[in-house]
């Protein structure tokens, strides 16, 4: 495991932060292969229900080391070994347990686009994000063409993706890019709050609204369907059994059993 990444699991979240600050925590291929690893045996480990994805105080990350990078750059659809930087990304986009990013500081490049495959980002209040994509001749990557517009309107997306302008917290949860704005000094102990409520939460509840969120775009109808189908399925559910029980009996329900 990379010293680059530090990993903790403890109340049933696993945090995963970037720890290179001499480096303005720019990404190494060794820190993404760390983080990818880390989801991986996440997901199928009951003692995690959630992550968070976070830096060093003060620096979430710079976004890739570019000498580094080029080293072994993204090939979406290529042949040979999947480069560290997409197994990371797959990881984060697979995902089925819930992720929150802690953005404090720098959020450059892949900092920023991969928020839009996080359920929930926070930011501190001396957060700044920036897509320098088109400033060093190069494309959007890993889905932002895709998600920005949608999430934050075609003209929100093309300051972000084809003017590079740098965002503070307030414009960033303005657009929708994040929840909530904290205070530097407070930013890891509220987003810490939040995991810890998601993790008392029924992981199979949580699982179904994250896939149905994630799913592609359908008619109202459909998607209705869809939803009535899985909430009578749910209700015949040990989970559903658990919090009705908890309701009734005027107390908390304890979803610890259930993977």
């Amino acid at each position: 495991m990379s010293q680059l990444v530090s990993i903790d699991t403890s109340e049933g979240v696993r945090t995963i932060r970037w720890n290179r600050p001499e480096k303005k925590n720019a990404l190494l291929r060794e820190m993404y292969t760390a983080a990818a690893e880390a989801i991986e045996t996440g997901e199928t480990d009951r003692e995690v229900r959630v992550f968070v994805l976070g830096g060093t105080p003060g620096l979430f990350t710079a976004g890739n080391d570019l000498i580094d990078f080029m080293e072994a750059p993204p090939h979406i659809g290529g042949s040979g070994d999947m480069p560290p930087v997409e197994r990371f990304m797959r990881a984060l986009m697979t995902a089925k347990k819930p992720i929150i990013a802690e953005v404090d500081g720098l959020a450059i490049g892949i900092g920023t686009t991969l928020l839009m495959h996080c359920d929930l980002a926070y930011a501190s209040d001396n957060a700044a994000f920036k897509t320098p994509f088109v400033d060093l001749a190069l494309a959007p990557e890993f889905a932002s063409s895709l998600y920005f517009p949608a999430r934050l309107g075609r003209s929100a997306a093309s300051d972000l993706l084809m003017l590079g302008s740098t965002w503070d917290a307030a414009r960033a949860k303005e657009a929708g890019l994040i929840a909530d704005v904290f205070p530097s000094a407070e930013i890891s102990s509220e987003v810490r709050k939040r995991a810890l409520i998601l993790a008392t939460k029924s992981p199979g509840a949580l699982r179904t609204a994250k896939a149905l969120m994630q799913a592609p775009e359908e008619p109202a109808e459909d998607r209705m369907a869809r939803e009535g189908g899985l909430f009578a399925e749910m209700l015949s559910s040990p989970e559903f059994a658990e919090a009705a029980a908890a309701f009734m009996e005027r107390r908390a329900p304890d979803f610890s059993k259930f993977g």
